[in-house]
């Protein structure tokens, strides 16, 4: 494993691939802008699963490396990494070359290089985050830093990435204030769950479960440096709980999903100034439905026309359809996700296929993706996997 070190050389030159266009244009002109090189949206050869580990969380024994030779195959097991406790949230780099984990409890990042024939991981190195319980990455649009997100103390980390995939020391931290929710248990004091990038790159979003908040952010590429935005943040419904968050990928609005009031929220985004107006709040569950849950993944699919969100309680995955004006939801149905608490779910690079991360039940379900009418269908595939609770593909 490699040792740790603030001096180690970065990848600081450049100008940043997503720097901002003039003012005035719109959503679409601003994602016509040369992006990062990214693979193909093809499907998978490697998927990785990230599992609680530790007695208080779960029984799971780290990150699970899988392989298949084709769409059609079924998915082998090729390794599992025990190395570190609690990988709660994976991500690949754009290049498909190195891995990311933070870790639920924990107070460190870890990076793993990829080897490109096997998938199988080998650890690099890992750095404190500042904070504990980290629960999100995201990477920016240069590929040299990540943003994490310290659910348990609230705030926002930035760790950059040197040229060998390595985390170096943090060049930023920052913390969340305000008034918590009204939640006696889940809304004591800020918890931010979440924390990508826009579309375009220029902003990262924040849903900060535990002040009813999302906040924005800018990212200086050059330092590793954050800036609030302009308003730094927008208020939820009380009680609403904030998640997670996904863009549409070529109209001007962003979907949170509500963890403790179980609804998503539409908002009208300004790519230019990171602002959000709020247009819509849906339920996330089915008007027959009384009982507890919890809303927990939001996923837009790539051709912006559903929108996915996770149900734990009712233990299903909400289908809903886009607007192509107003970008407003309307319900297709609910799908079961054929196991309990379903924490995480992806859909695959190419759209077509759904993974739900069953974290109470030990399963990871396969759904084919109908990209026409947006519903579910199981595709007859279940992998046993002690707790999961994210997945990555490569």
């Amino acid at each position: 494993m490699r040792s740790d070190f603030p001096g180690r050389r970065r990848f600081l030159a450049g100008v940043a691939a997503a720097a901002a266009v003039a003012a005035g244009r719109t959503w679409t002109t601003a994602f016509a802008q040369p992006r990062p090189a990214a693979a193909p949206a093809s499907t998978p050869e490697f998927m990785y699963v990230g599992s609680y580990t530790s007695t208080a969380r779960g029984h799971g024994e780290g990150v699970s490396v899988y392989r298949r030779a084709r769409a059609s195959a079924t998915w082998s097991q090729v390794q599992v990494v025990k190395d570190l406790a609690d990988p709660s949230f994976l991500i690949v780099d754009r290049q498909g070359q190195h891995l990311y984990s933070a870790h639920g409890d924990g107070t460190q990042a870890a990076s793993y290089q990829i080897d490109q024939a096997s998938g199988r991981l080998t650890l690099l190195n890992q750095q404190p985050t500042g904070g504990g319980n980290g629960v999100h990455l995201a990477i920016d649009a240069t590929g040299r830093f990540l943003a994490l997100a310290n659910y348990a103390t609230g705030s926002l980390a930035v760790l950059p990435i040197d040229a060998d995939g390595a985390l170096g020391a943090r060049t930023d931290l920052t913390n969340f204030a305000g008034q918590p929710g009204p939640h006696r248990t889940q809304q004591e004091s800020s918890h931010p769950h979440h924390c990508p990038f826009d579309r375009t790159g220029r902003f990262i979003v924040v849903p900060d479960k535990g002040l009813d908040k999302i906040f924005t952010f800018r990212l200086d590429s050059a330092r590793g440096i954050l800036t609030p935005g302009h308003p730094a943040e927008v208020a939820t419904r009380s009680g609403a709980g904030p998640r997670h968050v996904d863009f549409h990928p070529t109209l001007p609005y962003a979907y949170v999903i509500n963890e403790l009031d179980s609804t998503i929220a539409t908002y009208r985004f300004d790519p230019e100034n990171g602002v959000l107006e709020p247009t819509q709040v849906i339920t996330t569950l089915p008007p027959t439905h009384t009982g507890n849950n919890t809303g927990a993944e939001i996923v837009v699919a790539p051709s912006g026309r559903f929108v996915y969100g996770s149900n734990r309680g009712h233990d299903s995955i909400a289908i809903f359809a886009v607007d192509a004006t107003k970008a407003t939801l309307s319900p297709v149905g609910w799908e079961s996700t054929q196991g309990q608490t379903p924490r995480f779910f992806a859909l695959d690079p190419s759209g077509s296929e759904l993974y739900a991360a069953n974290q109470t039940s030990d399963t990871v379900v396969i759904f084919r993706v109908n990209k026409t009418t947006g519903r579910l269908t199981p595709a007859g595939q279940s992998i046993t996997v002690a707790t999961p609770s994210t997945i990555a593909f490569r």
